[in-house]
């Protein structure tokens, strides 16, 4: 298992529309078949804090089950590519985190 987090940073200059395809791209993406899960949204307005960082616009997390579902969604995935080719002249700047769960917790 793999969860992959980008948090996007998006051009002040943005119109109404580049927004709205923005979101719609990131729930594409979030609907992607092979994901155990898929997230994405607007940084919450969470209570500010010294070790909060709620700078972002827009961010995802997306639960790969194995390290080769990730790796086809960096390098083979039309819908990733889709998203970069449709999106990218939107950001300013992303940061990704890639974490490898220590354990697997299932909720009750």
């Amino acid at each position: 298992m793999l969860i992959h987090s980008a948090l996007f940073w998006l051009r002040d200059d943005l119109s109404p529309g580049q927004r709205t395809l923005f979101e719609a791209e990131l729930r594409r993406l979030a609907a992607i078949s092979y994901l155990e899960r898929g997230y994405a949204g607007p940084a919450a307005a969470t209570e500010r804090r010294p070790v909060t960082d709620n700078t972002f616009d827009y961010a995802t997390c997306f639960v790969f089950k194995s390290m080769e579902d990730h790796a086809f969604y960096q390098t083979r995935c039309a819908d990733h590519a889709r998203f970069v080719q449709v999106c990218s002249a939107f950001w300013t700047r992303v940061v990704v985190h890639d974490i490898a769960p220590l354990q697997a917790v299932q909720a009750a």
